[in-house]
């Protein structure tokens, strides 16, 4: 039989009829009768223990990610303490590099404040290089707030985060370098 293209609709009744006979058939075997087979009990037993098994452990991983926190800022030592242009220079030379150094390490960054962007739930603080326009960029963590929010453009500083990562944006032609759970060490 062929069909044209104005039989589109026909083809669409057509499978969803087959569609409909397949499910017919799913609901007249009677899954009773299966049981009674005790491979079948066996088989269905192992499912269920298996299945158990991995929603215990999706439950425990979920947990573990949901209740995970961070020493406050404030308390660890830093592993660099680095000059806000250069550490955006080393960046910008080899950022791939620059990134298996400092990813996930505590770095004290002494810097001027060229930038403050209150966000919903964070203060987000900027220190740029006007030159290139990349920039380093701190999020606060809530119990740091207000010393973030007491900084002013201009204002020398030396605020202690964890680095992150550096990120090139091609948009724009700049580097960011992405701070989070920071505090303010000095002004």
């Amino acid at each position: 039989m062929r069909f044209s293209n104005t039989d589109q609709p026909l083809l669409c009744l057509i499978s969803l009829l087959n569609e409909a006979e397949i499910f017919k058939k799913i609901r007249q075997i009677d899954y009773r009768v299966m049981l009674k087979n005790p491979k079948n009990k066996k088989i269905l037993k192992w499912l269920l223990i298996a299945g158990g098994s991995l929603l215990l452990i999706g439950l425990v991983v979920y947990f573990y990610f949901a209740t995970l926190s961070h020493d406050d800022t404030a308390s660890l030592k830093a592993d660099y303490t680095v000059e806000a242009l250069p550490f955006i220079k080393e960046f910008e030379k080899d950022h791939k590099t620059a990134n298996k150094k400092y990813a996930e390490k505590i770095i004290a960054v002494k810097g001027i404040v060229t930038t403050i962007e209150p966000a919903d739930t964070t203060m987000n603080i900027k220190i740029a290089d006007t030159t290139t326009g990349s920039y380093l960029i701190f999020a606060f963590q809530d119990q740091h707030m207000a010393e973030a929010k007491k900084l002013k453009p201009g204002e020398n500083v030396l605020i202690k985060g964890s680095c992150s990562d550096g990120i090139y944006s091609e948009i724009l032609g700049t580097y960011f370098i992405s701070f989070k759970r920071s505090t303010v060490e000095k002004n």
